[in-house]
This record gives C-alpha cells, structure tokens and sequence, in this order.
C-alpha cells in the first residue's frame, strides 16, 4: 500500500507507535480542549479542571518536545537528505505534525509561567485556548494529509501491491 511517512510511522510496531505518536498526544490535546472550554464557561481558575488541565499541558508539551526532536533526527533529516519524500502531501502531513510543538510547547511554557508572566490570568486563557486551536487545526490537517495515497497527487512509483 502507497502512503505517508506519517501513516507509515503509526502503521510500524503496532501498536507502540500509534499509542507513542499518536494516542498520548492526541488524548493529552481532547483533554486540554475539554477542561478548557469547561474553564472558560465557568471562569473557575482555581479548581479541579484547571489542575488537570495545566497538568497535561505541561506533560504534552515535554512529551512532545521529545517527540519532534527524535523525529526530526531519526526521520525529517534522514528523508529529506536521500530525498526520499512522497511528494508534498506527505511533507505536509509530516510537517503539520511536527508543527504541533509550537503549540503544546506554548502551553506548557505558558503554565510554567515562562511567557506571558506579565499578563492577567484572562489574558493567559485567551493565549491558552488559541494554543489548543492551533494544535487541534495542526493534527488534522496532519492525519487528513497523512492517509492520503501519495501516488494520487504525485508521480510517485506505486509500491505493487494492494489491502
């Protein structure tokens, strides 16, 4: 079967790799979503939500900090030295994937206190909140992308055989 290096990455070593670069990340962000808009009706800044809330951020930014920087040595410098890319759809997948470091580790900085120390705790909840768009726009453009036959937009040789 033709696919990304992104689908090709969460197909390998089943079902580690799904659960590693996929699932934590993805269960971390749904969760930040959750508690956020529960924060954001209830402007509880204190409570439980919030707690869990910053707690997983600040987890998912760290973990996926680790995430980017081993893909992008083991995988983006590797396939782009031998120029071995599908085509664009899949450095789009790829990239908008790795992408998701700037807002997960945003959110982590931000509940650190290490940006935006100066600002009110409704100014860091207007950031936060984006933080959480921007990584739920990022991981679906990558997963649209990502399951994508490349040979449909590329002249990329197909692989021979079919599911």
């Amino acid at each position: 079967m033709n696919m990304t290096h992104y689908m090709g990455l969460l197909a390998d070593n089943q079902p580690w790799n799904l659960i590693i670069f996929m699932a934590i990340p993805v269960i971390c962000a749904e969760t930040i979503a959750v508690t956020e808009l529960a924060i954001l009706f209830t402007r509880n800044l204190t409570g439980k939500l919030r707690l869990v809330n910053k707690i997983t951020s600040i987890f998912v930014g760290i973990y996926f900090t680790g995430i980017f920087i081993y893909l992008f040595f083991n995988a983006v410098i590797p396939i782009t030295s031998k120029g071995e890319w599908h085509g664009w759809i899949d450095v789009v997948a790829v990239g908008f994937y790795l992408l998701g470091i700037i807002p997960l580790l945003g959110m982590a900085l931000l509940d650190l206190n290490l940006i935006y120390r100066n600002k009110t705790q409704e100014e860091k909840l207007k950031v936060h909140a984006i933080f959480v768009g921007m990584f739920l726009i990022f991981a679906h453009i990558a997963m649209i992308a990502g399951m994508v036959d490349p040979t449909i937009v590329t002249d990329m040789p197909t692989m021979g055989h079919n599911m």
